[in-house]
């Protein structure tokens, strides 16, 4: 595995550090990045009250990802909407729940389907002048306001290493699931003047990668 969210939690492996079982690779954390994109829409948006949540209720991990939110919003005194799109088609009709109930923010929960709907969902939350946090710093390049999580494509190299080692004879029970070592802060400047935001000087200073 090259990208799971939660490899653990999934009952995919016993433990990160002997997974016991023939399935071994990397983790992107999903779960736990979750407080910290909550984090970074309030510091940009301090009177943010109120944040929708993008998710697939057929990808599971994403409910230990809404679970993950809950004390990180009670803490900032955010409340959840979570609105669910199961298919391309319902994206749309989830944006203008988001919308109809005034959410200030959007999270976009990390999936399959939304990553290959990136672009679309990217220009929806610019539409409906939604600040939105990703996953993938991919979203940020195609127009999105702010990402923060790992590098897709440097994971699936350094998955390299573990075919590597398995063709060598290695068994895959006893290699440790890797966690990431860097996690990317990517802000999008252009995104942020459309919607008549600055970003607080904290997280251009934080960010990996600012987009002008």
């Amino acid at each position: 595995m090259a990208i799971h969210q939660d490899p653990v939690g999934s009952g995919l492996v016993a433990t990160l550090a002997r997974p016991g079982g023939n399935v071994t690779g990397l983790s992107t954390l999903a779960p736990e990045l979750q407080g910290k994109r909550l984090q970074l829409l309030k510091e940009l948006l301090p009177r943010l009250s109120r944040v929708a949540v993008l998710a697939d209720p057929t990808v599971s991990i994403q409910r230990e990802d809404v679970r993950a939110l809950e004390p990180a919003a009670r803490a900032l005194q955010i409340e959840l909407q979570v609105v669910e799109a199961r298919t391309p088609h319902e994206i749309d009709a989830a944006f203008a729940a988001a919308t109809r109930e005034r959410a200030g923010a959007l999270i976009v929960l990390s999936g399959p389907m939304f990553f290959g709907e990136r672009g679309r969902i990217t220009r929806l939350a610019a539409k409906n002048r939604l600040p939105a946090v990703y996953g993938w710093k991919e979203a940020a390049k195609l127009g999105g306001l702010m990402t923060y999580g790992v590098d897709f494509v440097h994971l699936y190299r350094r998955a390299a290493t573990y075919v590597d080692k398995i063709l060598k004879g290695a068994r895959p029970a006893d290699l440790p699931v890797e966690q990431p070592s860097k996690l990317d802060l990517v802000v999008n400047l252009r995104a942020a003047k459309a919607l008549g935001l600055t970003f607080p000087q904290r997280v251009l200073t934080l960010a990996d990668e600012i987009i002008e």
